[in-house]
């Protein structure tokens, strides 16, 4: 179960409590529940404070609120387990998903992982319009490439010094109302430097280890990777949690940081990818290299939704 699939299970934990009289009758189901991960001191991994939000319609304590949801979601595959603490909040610990089996999902879905389904639940489509609408309100259209026209209209001088894509993240990094930040960093092809460098350039870094990998004579199998690999497989599994809070929210800055934190984990990860010395490719080495491939390939998912190219070298 991914975050975002938490969070709709909760949607439906609540409607069942009210329809099974858990809850009083008037109380209102929220459309989304909105899940974060579980801060410093908290138990589980993720956590909720949904019961606060109903309990002010229900009339009743945070607290009664979140033990009829918990109860709803008792033996809900995926979840591990339910803890309430505070005077209310709702705390996750979802079932352990391995690394091997998170990359096969991302190398099933490619660059569309995270993306919500059309065919899926009303939730689902009205999430994926939402990402749609906020692509098209930043001058971009749907999943492909940037609108260069409207930019040029606007403010040419920002699009002929830094480039389209540059100009796109610099405007899509920060939130709506704050001002976009223009400055010659853009342009500077230095990771430490550059958070746009940054992430295109992690990209490059996950095709450049496959080319390396074929050329020692193997390649990508998912499997168990370890700790090392833990920061890039939380990123892999927050990715359908960001994009669906970015459509909720209207706010593609979310995708940037996102995109941002697992650059940093790949950039990381990838001096433990290949064999070194005389070492012998192994199951591990495959199964490092898959993880890698994975997260370069939710980047390039990432970047063509803010409209952004996703270059295999730099």
């Amino acid at each position: 179960m991914t975050p975002a699939d938490l969070s709709r299970t909760v949607v439906r934990a609540v409607r069942r409590a009210v329809e099974e009289g858990e809850l009083p009758a008037g109380t209102g189901v929220p459309e989304r529940v909105v899940v974060d991960r579980t801060r410093p001191g908290g138990v589980g991994e993720y956590a909720t404070a949904v019961a606060f939000q109903i309990a002010k319609r229900a009339g009743t304590a945070p607290a009664e609120v979140a033990r009829a949801i918990a109860g709803m979601l008792a033996g809900v595959p995926g979840i591990e387990r339910v803890e309430i603490t505070g005077a209310g909040f709702l705390n996750f610990v979802l079932a352990e998903r391995s690394a091997a089996e998170l990359v096969r999902e991302v190398r099933e879905h490619g660059a569309r992982y995270g993306f919500a389904s059309p065919d899926g639940e009303l939730r689902a489509r009205v999430v994926g319009d939402a990402v749609r609408r906020i692509l098209w309100s930043q001058g971009q259209e749907g999943g492909g490439g940037l609108s260069v026209a409207p930019l040029a209209r606007r403010d040419r001088g920002v699009v002929a010094l830094y480039g389209a894509d540059a100009a796109a993240w610099a405007m899509l990094a920060v939130a709506p109302h704050e001002t976009a930040v223009f400055s010659p960093r853009l342009l500077l092809q230095d990771e430490a430097a550059n958070e746009f460098f940054r992430v295109r350039y992690a990209h490059a870094r996950s095709r450049a280890l496959t080319v390396n990998a074929a050329q020692l004579g193997f390649s990508a199998e998912p499997g168990p990777v370890g700790g090392e690999g833990g920061a890039v497989v939380r990123g892999l599994l927050d990715h359908p949690l960001v994009l669906e809070a970015a459509a909720h929210h209207r706010a593609p800055e979310r995708v940037v940081r996102h995109l941002v934190e697992l650059a940093d984990a790949l950039l990381d990860f990838q001096y433990r990818v290949l064999p070194k010395g005389d070492e012998k490719p192994s199951a591990a080495h495959r199964a490092r290299l898959a993880l890698a491939e994975a997260a370069g390939t939710v980047l390039a998912g990432g970047l063509a939704l803010l409209g952004i190219d996703a270059p295999d070298c730099l």
